[in-house]
């Protein structure tokens, strides 16, 4: 007879156990008659405990195996063997000294080890080649997804025919264009929203442009509100006092985020609560008919930042009605704008043609050249696979008369993806179209910027969507240290850089076998060089102790002020005598300077930018010298001139006495 199995022998000693006079719950466990069925390990998770405290003890029904035993008891002795092996090899430390040591190693090796993955995974390892940016401006702008994209660092190639420069002679004579612009804030960023109602928001500078401006002609259709989702509780009341105090906030329905829908909660408020003024006076060119033009709503109570043409309207009594914008645009309220710059370029993103910039040849996006570019992009899926992007353009292209509607997406081109988040706007019809399409609503959570680029993508005339971008002009502030950082840029230090660097490509080019510019380590380090900043370093001012005045000037891009030295031999004072005045920092024109300086953290940095671009002598000391000088040498030369007249008309008075006098005494 074979053996019997230890489980077998103790389930036939052991007693039944006892059990309770009522039936035990049918979800707890079922009471088998035999003994054996209840502390089998294949019919039942556990068992119920006869000493009358009524509790399961559960067990894994896999645990009690003794395979699984033995190979997590042979796994734990290895632990515990190469564990005594480290602690008993000689190199492990024993004294507090040695302990202490290591620790700092083991710290030290932590440290460089997150350092090393902080390099690799951040994509911004070398400063931008921003000269490049301002020297070459992009000639088209067809969206990134049907065109050949530019490899990094994003340089546009050298056009045969270079666009026209901005601003073009005929700006003034365009109708305005209507710009909604928002400013992203928060509940507790007060202090921020002050400084953009004292500075950018109102500042005749800001509005009318350089020079003696236009007295705010181009921005009187230009509006600025703060939005803001649901103010936490204990702010409430304090953002309702400032409503009623400024009337220029606007509270969207939902939570404050960054990138959890807000971006979305403001263009559909936009599509339907988004007003400018009209247009107050007559322009040379007629002001242009869309589908939105004949939408009107009372003028609404103003802001103290509203242009002085709707304040001078409300004052009339019978104050015109508000308009739809032709721009919705939203900014972040770490960035400085300047609203005649930025709305002159939008203006001319509101007339121009085709996918070029204003003022070249017309190219139609469904030409036949475009049709090859097109026709390299894969189709959506809900179209069929053999038809082409540009002819899915054309039957997707809707008939009514919103067709002539400018489709605009303007902003700072990130990596030939994303319009970056400080500041992008979208026209008109692309904001009601992205308030009314089921489809966007499922893209709202994620990167903000990224998501409104998914948007402009499946937009039905995608590929007729103008992406408009400006890599000159706007840019991070000089003392933040980020590959899009460098001092305040004017249109003279602009106009010495595109000289310099025209001749450097030009070199380059004539140097090399194939005849191209080839972008080495070297020539991108020459195009991203900044008399100001320092990519990756902590921005010291030229010297340690300067005035104010002087350390603003010493942030300007190019300036003498910003390449002082201990012990070179200019001083401060010459380098601020010697300094530009605004007329000649803006070649005598009212805009074509700064759009947006961006990545401004700090309240100081924040006025110092003001000081830069909203105040300053329209001439300096050496240049009113210079007036002055000039001024006298024309007075000289004009009196040298008359004097000279004067003299050959003397003589001549003297000659025709003498011959008078002559015939008189008979000697002719």
């Amino acid at each position: 007879m074979p053996e019997r199995s230890s489980s077998d022998s103790s389930s036939s000693t052991t007693p039944t156990p006892s059990r309770a006079s009522s039936p035990l719950p049918f979800s707890l466990h079922s009471a088998s008659s035999s003994e054996t069925e209840s502390n089998s390990p294949l019919l039942g998770l556990g068992r119920y405990t006869s000493t009358g405290e009524s509790r399961w003890i559960w067990r894994n029904l896999g645990s009690s195996s003794p395979r699984r035993r033995k190979r997590d008891g042979r796994r734990w002795r290895t632990f515990k063997g190469i564990l005594r092996r480290i602690v008993r090899h000689p190199l492990f430390p024993r004294q507090p000294l040695t302990i202490i040591l290591a620790l700092l190693v083991f710290t030290v090796f932590a440290i460089s080890l997150t350092l090393i993955l902080l390099y690799v995974l951040n994509p911004d390892k070398e400063a931008l080649p921003w000269r490049a940016y301002c020297t070459i401006p992009p000639t088209t702008s067809v969206p990134p997804h049907y065109r050949d994209t530019l490899p990094y660092p994003y340089i546009n190639t050298l056009p045969k025919v270079m666009p026209p420069s901005f601003p073009p002679d005929d700006l003034d004579a365009l109708p305005p264009a209507g710009l909604f612009l928002a400013v992203f804030s928060m509940d507790s960023s007060l202090e921020r929203r002050m400084l953009i109602r004292t500075t950018w928001a109102a500042h005749p500078r800001s509005r009318n442009g350089a020079g003696e401006g236009d007295g705010g002609m181009g921005t009187s259709r230009t509006v600025v509100r703060f939005v803001l989702g649901q103010p936490r509780k204990g702010w409430e009341r304090r953002i309702q006092a400032e409503m009623e105090m400024y009337n220029d906030m606007i509270i969207l329905p939902c939570s404050e985020n960054m990138n959890s829908g807000k971006s979305y909660a403001y263009f559909t408020w936009a599509a339907s609560n988004a007003w400018v003024p009209p247009v107050y006076f007559n322009t040379t060119h007629p002001v242009p008919e869309f589908s939105y033009s004949n939408q009107y709503t009372p003028a609404p109570r103003l802001a103290p930042h509203d242009p002085y043409f709707a304040w001078k309207d409300s004052a009339s009594g019978h104050p015109s009605p508000w308009v739809r914008p032709d721009y919705v645009a939203k900014v972040d309220d770490d960035a400085f704008v300047m609203l005649a710059e930025l709305e002159a370029r939008m203006r001319l993103e509101l007339y121009a043609t085709g996918q070029r910039p204003y003022g070249m040849p017309y190219i139609s996006p469904v030409s036949a050249s475009f049709r090859v570019e097109a026709s390299k992009m894969e189709p959506p899926t809900s179209v069929p696979a053999n038809t082409s992007t540009s002819l899915m353009v054309e039957q997707e292209m809707p008939r009514d008369g919103s067709v002539n509607d400018p489709l605009v997406y303007w902003g700072y081109l990130v990596k030939e993806q994303f319009m970056a988040g400080e500041l992008y706007g979208l026209s008109w019809s692309l904001v009601d179209w992205v308030s009314k399409d089921p489809s966007v609503k499922g893209l709202t959570r994620g990167a903000e910027d990224k998501q409104t680029a998914k948007w402009m993508g499946l937009h039905p005339r995608a590929a007729e969507i103008r992406w408009s971008s400006d890599h000159c002009w706007i840019y991070d502030h000089p003392r933040s240290g980020t590959v899009y950082s460098h001092g305040f840029l004017f249109p003279s230090e602009v106009s010495r850089v595109k000289k310099s660097v025209l001749a450097f490509l030009d070199k380059v080019s004539r140097n090399s076998s194939t005849g191209t510019t080839v972008m080495t380590s070297s020539t991108l380090l020459s195009l991203s060089h900044s008399s100001v900043s320092a990519f990756g370093t902590r921005y010291q001012q030229p010297l340690q102790e300067m005035a104010l005045a002087h350390s603003v000037e010493a942030l300007v891009e190019g300036s003498n002020m910003s390449e002082l030295q201990e012990g070179k031999s200019m001083s401060p004072e010459r380098a601020w005598r010697t300094r530009e005045g605004r007329i000649t920092r803006y070649e005598n024109k009212r805009v074509g300077g700064t759009v947006v300086v961006h990545f401004i953290k700090k309240h100081m940095w924040f006025l110092e930018t003001a000081l830069a671009f909203l105040e300053g002598d329209n001439f300096s000391e050496a240049e009113l010298e210079s007036l002055d000088a000039d001024e006298s040498r024309l007075q000289h030369e004009l009196g040298v001139s008359m004097d000279r007249q004067f003299g050959f008309q003397a003589d001549k008075c003297k000659c025709c006495v003498v011959m008078a006098i002559c015939v008189i005494c008979g000697l002719f």
